[in-house]
C-alpha cells in the first residue's frame, strides 16, 4: 500500500466513526509559547482537551505534519527517526473512551477492508495499573495474555513519569501497539493510544484525580506503519522517502545505497531537506533565532553531510523539487512556493559554504597549535569558538580533526554551549502543552467576546472577568495601581491587536467608575482590554460603556486598507513572489515585511507608490463578508501560506482587484486613505524585506515636512528655486574636491620640509639619528608615513612623533631594525613618553602608538622620551 494511499484510509476510516477530519495545523504554531514547532496531532485541539471554549466537535481525525529535533543524531542512524514526519491521529473530546479507541485500532489495522494485517504479528503494552485496557484486549478483542504486557509509568504514561515526577496538570495512561515483522527478532511501535483521563495535583499518592470527561489522543506513524505494509526494515525505504534518499546521492555524486558507508549521510540529507522545504514554504527562513535558527542549522547540517562526502558546490537546493513531487498529493501548496523555496535554500548553502572555507583556515591553526603543543585533542573553547563566531558546525570540527588523528574535547565544547544558551535565554521554550489561567478559567463557563467593532466605535457591555496580578478578582478598588489590569467583557467595540492590526485605546466607563484603556489583547476569542482603573471601583457584572479612540481607530482603519493595496501592488511590480511575510498596522502608519530576495529599486517604490494612489483617487469600494474557508479560497481571496485559519473566515474586498481573508477594521471606500506615501525599504532578515509607509494626516505631514526642508536647504545653499539643488550640490561637491587636492598637496610639501627640518634636528648618539618632533594636527597615517621616510632616510634611527589633533595627543615610536636586534623596543618607549602626559599605549618592537589625557604636556613628554632613549642606547652599546 502506498504512503498517500494510507493516509487516506486512515482518515476515511474514522470519518466513517463519526470524527471530523481537519486539516494539518501549521508546522509553526502562532501564538503558541510553548512550542517552536507542531510536535504532535493534538497541539491544535489543546483547548478542546482543556474544556474551553466553545467546542464545535467532540470527535476529530487528522494527518498532522510534525517536525523535531531531540533525537537528532539518531537521524540516519535508525530504522524509524526523522526530524519532519506526518502523524495520523483520532481524538475525543470527552465522548468515545478506551472500548472504542482500542477496538477501532484493532479493526483498521486488522481488517482486510483497511489494512489487512496479520493479527498475530500483533502485540501491544499497557500501564500496569490500567485494568481497563488489560481486560479489553485481552477480553475482548481476544489477545492472549502472553500478547499483552504491563509497563510502569515511564513507559505507557503521558507525560511519561507524569504520577510520581509531574507535571502537574492533564494526564493518563496510554497502551502501544507493536507490529513484528516476519524473520525479524524485533518489533516495531506503529501506535500509541493515549487516554487522558487524570489531573495530577500534588506529589504521590492520591494525586491522580479523575477528570469529568476523559478524553483520547492517538498516534500512528504515517512513515512507520507504510514501512511494515511495504515490507521495509526502515522508513527510509518506504515509496516517498527511498526517492528522496535517490536523489540525494545523485546529487553529491555518488549512488545510493541503503548499507553502504555513506548511507548514513545520505538518509540524513534526505530527512532535513524535507524538513527544511516544509518549513520554508510556511515562510520560516534560515536566520539566527529560534524556529528560524532551527532551520538555519538543519540546513547546514545537511550541507556538511554533502560536503565531507566531497561536494563542495551548492547542490541541496536541487533537492527541493524532489521534495514537491513526493509530497504533492497531501500538500499541493507546497508547488506555488517551489522556486521561492529553492532559492532561499540556495542563499543558506552559498552562505554556510564561505563560512566553511573561513573555517577550515581557522581550523588548521587549531590543529597547528594542539600539535604543537603535543596534545592530541582541540580543545572545547576552540571548537566552540568555531561554532559560535564562524558558524562551523561541530561535526564538520570532528571530522576534520579525525583526518589529522585527532579528537575534539566534546564535553567542554558542550558545556560552553550549555552556558551561553543560558546566558542568552535560548533553548528555554517551555515543554509543558497544558498550561491553565485566569482566561482559561474563564473559558471553562463563559462564551467567548461578542466583537461589535466592525460597525460602531462605542456600544454597551457587562464585565465578565477582571484580571490583576494574573488573578480573578470579583472588585477592584485601587486607584492609580502601577501594573495594568484587565478586563473583560461579555460585548466590546474594542479591536484586540491581531493580524498585524494594534489593539484599540480608549476608555470603559460606569456609573461611578472610568477605565482607561492602554491597550486591548485577544486570547483564544476574549477580548482582554488592558489599563489602569482612574475613577471609582470595578466589579463583575456591571454596565459598561466601551468607547474606542474613534479617531485613532481612524488612523488605524486607512493604514489596514492601504496594506492591501501595498500587497496589491506589490504583486504587480515586483511579482507574486512577493508574499507577506508580517505586518503592524497603527495609526496612519503601516510597516509590511515580504518575501524578496533583493532590495526594491527606487523606480519599483515610485511605480509601487503610484499604484497604491491611483486606487485611492479611484475611491473603490471597500466590503467585507464572511464565509466558509473553501469558498474564499475558490474566490482567489489571498491567504497568507503557514497561516491557521478556522472553517468560516472574512474576507475583505477592494473593488475589483483585491481579496483577501483578513479580521481587521477597514474603510468603506479607498479613497478614505487620502494618501500614502512610503517612507522607508529595508531588509530585516536573509530574503524579506520591509517597506514602511504612511497614510493620511501623517502621509501629508511628512510630505510638507520634506518640502519645508527643501526650502531651508535651498535658502542655505543660496539656490533660487528646491530644483536647482541638485546642481549646486554637485557645484559643491566639485570646489571640495578640489579643495581637498590642494591641501593635500601642500600637507605633501609640509610634511616633506617637516622631514628635513626633523633630520636636521635630530640628535646623534653613536651614529644613531634621534628624533623627538612635535607636529599639529597629524593624524596616524601622516605620523607613520614620516617615520618610515626618516627611517628610509637616515637608516639606523629612532623616531619620536607627537600631535595634538581634535583636542587627543597622539604619540608614535619607531625604530630601525637593527636596533631592535640591540635590544631597544618601542613599546617600551612609547609608553614611557605617554606617561608624562597622563596616556599609555604599546604595540610592536619596531613600531608603537600611544594616547594621552593631558595635551599641554606633550612637549614634555617628547623631551622625556627622547632623554630615556639617549639612555637606553648607552646602556645596550657599553
Amino acid at each position: 500500500m502506498k504512503t498517500d494511499e494510507l493516509r487516506e484510509k486512515y482518515l476515511e476510516y474514522f470519518e466513517s466513526k463519526g470524527c471530523v477530519r481537519r486539516p494539518s495545523d501549521v508546522l509553526v504554531p502562532r501564538g503558541d509559547p510553548t512550542v517552536l514547532f507542531t510536535p504532535a496531532g493534538m497541539n491544535q485541539f489543546k483547548d478542546q482537551f482543556l474544556g474551553v471554549g466553545k467546542l464545535e466537535f467532540t470527535r476529530a481525525t487528522t494527518c498532522q505534519k510534525c517536525l523535531r529535533t531531540g533525537d537528532i543524531e539518531n537521524v540516519g542512524n535508525t530504522a524509524y527517526h526523522h526530524t519532519f514526519f506526518e502523524m495520523l491521529g483520532n481524538f475525543s473530546f470527552g465522548d468515545y473512551f478506551k472500548d472504542e479507541a482500542i477496538h477501532w485500532a484493532w479493526e483498521f489495522l486488522t481488517d482486510q477492508k483497511w489494512l489487512g494485517l496479520n493479527a498475530d504479528r500483533l502485540t501491544v503494552t499497557v500501564f500496569e495499573d490500567d485494568d481497563e485496557a488489560y481486560n479489553i484486549w485481552h477480553k475482548k478483542i481476544g489477545l492472549s495474555t502472553d500478547r499483552i504486557s504491563r509497563d510502569n509509568e515511564h513507559e505507557n504514561f503521558w507525560p511519561a513519569g507524569a504520577p510520581s515526577e509531574g507535571p502537574d496538570g492533564v494526564c493518563g495512561p496510554c497502551s502501544e501497539i507493536f507490529y513484528h515483522p516476519p524473520g525479524s527478532d524485533g518489533n516495531v511501535e506503529i501506535w500509541n493510544l493515549v487516554f487522558t483521563q487524570f489531573n495530577r495535583v500534588g506529589i504521590p499518592p492520591d494525586n491522580l484525580r479523575p477528570l469529568p470527561k476523559k478524553n483520547i489522543d492517538t498516534g500512528m506513524g504515517l512513515e512507520r506503519t507504510a514501512a511494515v505494509l511495504q515490507g521495509h526494515e526502515s522508513n527510509f525505504e518506504i515509496d516517498i522517502l527511498r526517492p528522496l534518499c535517490e536523489a540525494s546521492a545523485e546529487a553529491v555524486g555518488v549512488k545510493y545505497e541503503f548499507s553502504a558507508p555513506q548511507g548514513r549521510a545520505i538518509r540524513r540529507i534526505a530527512d532535513h531537506i524535507r524538513a527544511v522545504t516544509f518549513a520554508i514554504s510556511e515562510g520560516v527562513l534560515p536566520d539566527r533565532e529560534k524556529e528560524n535558527y532551527v532551520i538555519r542549522q538543519l540546513l547546514r547540517r545537511a550541507v556538511m553531510e554533502g560536503f565531507l562526502i566531497g561536494c563542495h558546490d551548492p547542490f541541496l537546493h536541487t533537492l527541493v523539487p524532489s521534495v514537491i513531487e513526493v509530497m504533492k498529493v497531501p500538500y499541493p501548496e507546497l508547488t506555488d512556493s517551489a522556486d521561492k523555496i529553492a532559492a532561499a535554500v540556495r542563499d543558506e548553502e552559498e552562505q554556510f559554504l564561505g563560512t566553511v572555507e573561513k573555517g577550515l583556515k581557522k581550523l588548521e591553526s587549531f590543529i597547528e597549535r594542539t600539535r604543537s603543543d603535543g596534545s592530541s585533542m582541540i580543545s572545547g573553547d576552540d571548537a566552540f569558538d568555531l561554532h559560535q563566531t564562524d558558524g562551523f558546525l561541530i561535526e564538520l570540527t570532528e571530522a576534520v580533526a579525525a583526518k589529522h588523528n585527532l579528537a575534539v574535547d566534546r564535553q567542554r565544547f558542550e558545556a560552553r554551549r550549555k552556558q551561553h544558551l543560558q546566558a542568552s535565554g535560548s533553548g528555554l521554550f517551555l515543554d509543558a502543552v497544558m498550561a491553565a489561567g485566569p482566561l482559561d478559567a474563564l473559558r471553562e463557563t463563559l462564551p467567548e467576546t461578542e466583537f461589535s467593532g466592525y460597525g460602531e466605535t462605542s456600544s454597551t457591555g457587562k464585565i465578565v472577568g477582571i484580571i490583576a496580578e494574573k488573578h480573578l478578582v470579583d472588585t477592584l478598588e485601587e486607584v492609580g495601581h502601577d501594573d495594568p489590569v484587565g478586563v473583560v467583557l461579555n460585548r466590546t467595540p474594542f479591536y484586540g491587536e491581531a493580524g498585524g492590526q494594534v489593539g484599540d485605546t480608549g476608555i470603559l466607563s460606569g456609573a461611578d467608575f472610568q477605565f482607561r484603556v492602554m491597550d486591548t489583547q485577544c486570547d483564544a476569542g476574549f477580548v482582554v482590554h488592558i489599563g489602569h482603573l482612574t475613577q471609582g471601583t470595578l466589579k463583575l457584572d456591571t454596565e459598561v460603556t466601551a468607547e474606542v479612540d474613534a479617531s485613532r481607530r481612524s488612523g488605524i482603519r486607512r493604514a489596514h486598507s492601504a496594506t492591501h493595496l501595498l500587497h496589491h501592488a506589490l504583486h504587480n511590480v515586483v511579482g507574486e513572489h512577493a508574499l507577506q511575510r508580517g505586518s503592524k498596522v497603527d495609526q496612519d502608519t503601516l510597516r509590511f515585511d515580504f518575501s524578496q530576495p533583493r532590495p526594491v529599486t527606487s523606480e519599483q517604490l515610485s511605480r509601487i507608490e503610484d499604484e497604491i494612489n491611483r486606487h485611492v483617487a479611484q475611491g473603490a469600494p471597500i466590503s467585507a463578508e464572511v464565509m466558509d474557508l473553501k469558498d474564499a479560497k475558490k474566490l482567489g481571496a489571498m491567504a497568507l501560506f503557514g497561516e491557521k485559519y478556522p472553517d468560516r473566515v472574512r474576507v475583505v474586498r477592494m473593488g475589483d482587484f483585491s481579496k483577501e481573508l483578513c479580521g481587521g477594521t477597514h474603510l468603506n471606500n479607498t479613497g478614505q486613505v487620502g494618501l500614502c506615501k512610503i517612507v522607508s525599504e529595508e531588509g530585516t532578515q536573509k530574503g524579506v524585506r520591509r517597506i514602511t509607509a504612511l497614510t493620511g494626516e501623517r502621509a501629508l505631514e511628512k510630505v510638507r515636512q520634506d518640502e519645508e526642508l527643501l526650502k531651508e536647504l535651498s535658502q542655505l545653499l543660496k539656490t533660487p528655486q528646491p530644483s536647482d539643488l541638485p546642481q549646486r550640490v554637485t557645484a559643491l561637491q566639485d570646489e571640495l574636491r578640489k579643495l581637498k587636492r590642494e591641501l593635500s598637496k601642500q600637507t605633501t610639501q609640509s610634511a616633506a620640509s617637516a622631514v628635513d627640518s626633523m633630520l636636521e634636528g635630530a640628535t646623534d648618539v653613536d651614529g644613531v639619528k634621534i628624533v623627538g618632533y612635535e607636529a599639529r594636527d597629524w593624524d596616524v597615517e601622516m605620523i607613520r608615513a614620516q617615520i618610515d621616510q626618516i627611517r628610509k632616510i637616515a637608516g639606523t634611527s629612532a623616531v619620536l612623533i607627537g600631535s595634538v589633533t581634535n583636542g587627543k595627543v597622539l604619540l608614535i615610536a619607531g625604530l630601525s631594525k637593527d636596533l631592535v636586534k640591540r635590544g631597544l623596543n618601542a613599546s617600551d618607549w612609547v609608553k614611557t613618553s605617554a606617561k608624562i602626559a597622563g596616556g599609555g599605549g604599546g604595540g610592536r618592537p619596531d613600531f608603537a602608538q600611544a594616547g594621552a589625557k593631558h595635551p599641554d604636556k606633550l612637549g614634555e613628554a617628547i623631551s622625556h622620551g627622547v632623554s630615556w632613549l639617549q639612555k637606553q642606547l648607552s646602556a645596550v652599546s657599553s
